[in-house]
């Protein structure tokens, strides 16, 4: 199965939980970004590459975070789409008879550490094994074989080129902002703003819409740039603006 979050405050405590419980419960291989951060899109992408049974993602999308904020669960499928209704309700009519869980509570992870980790289990189930893989890796070799990135890095860098102005909002989008669009894409350095996940996206509401993206929105009246966007937590919504000529 794979893992990921947005980052927000409890990510990392309850991927720890995740990957106890997967442990003991027979559950071989567990595939988490490093850190935990790992896009929606992004989980569904390795889940097809891999062939996972499904993937775990922690997170409340366009909902506040922080100690005060809110949490949430979302469950993709083995095709990598959001589980359906009729998996949504077998899932709740089996939580209604749990009387006891298992757990492998001294297990623990480095999400920090890239590469394989291995476990030799204490029960019927092993060996054990998680992997910490790159948040943006998998995704861009994706992005890759589905866009033409030589004409968009020559829309961004070329003659004609031009400028613009991505919110990523201190979700779990940053590091793919800043990768794809500055690193690989060539768009200036500048063009990217809070691109760094925080556990409570720095005190703003993670909503990509005209009531919280007041930055993008100023940032676009001012007729400097040509395109923005802004993202939600965990990368599934957005918010695009572009300059529209007289």
């Amino acid at each position: 199965m794979v893992v990921g979050s947005d980052g927000r405050y409890f990510s990392k405590t309850a991927i720890e939980i995740v990957v106890q419980m997967a442990a003991a419960n027979g559950i071989g291989r567990l595939v988490i970004g490093q850190n935990g951060i790992l896009s929606t899109p992004a989980v569904s992408c390795i889940i097809r590459k891999i062939k996972a049974a499904g993937g775990i993602i922690l997170t409340a999308s366009h909902s506040p975070g922080g100690p005060g904020g809110e949490f949430g669960v979302k469950f993709e499928v083995a095709n990598g789409g959001p589980a359906p209704d009729v998996v949504s309700d077998k899932i709740y009519q089996i939580s209604k008879t749990l009387e006891e869980y298992a757990i492998c509570p001294d297990l623990r992870v480095d999400l920090s550490r890239l590469g394989r980790q291995e476990f030799d289990l204490e029960n019927k189930f092993k060996p054990f094994r998680v992997e910490i893989v790159d948040s943006v890796d998998i995704y861009l070799n994706l992005l890759r074989n589905i866009f033409d990135f030589n004409a968009i890095r020559n829309l961004l860098t070329g003659p004609n080129q031009i400028k613009i102005r991505i919110d990523a909002m201190n979700g779990v989008m940053g590091p793919y902002v800043r990768r794809i669009l500055c690193d690989e894409l060539g768009a200036p350095a500048n063009s990217a703003i809070n691109c760094i996940p925080l556990e409570d996206f720095g005190g703003q509401r993670p909503d990509p819409n005209l009531t919280y993206a007041t930055a993008l929105l100023e940032a676009m009246r001012g007729g400097e740039y040509g395109f923005g966007a802004a993202f939600d937590a965990d990368g599934v919504s957005i918010l695009i603006g572009v300059e529209v000529s007289p």
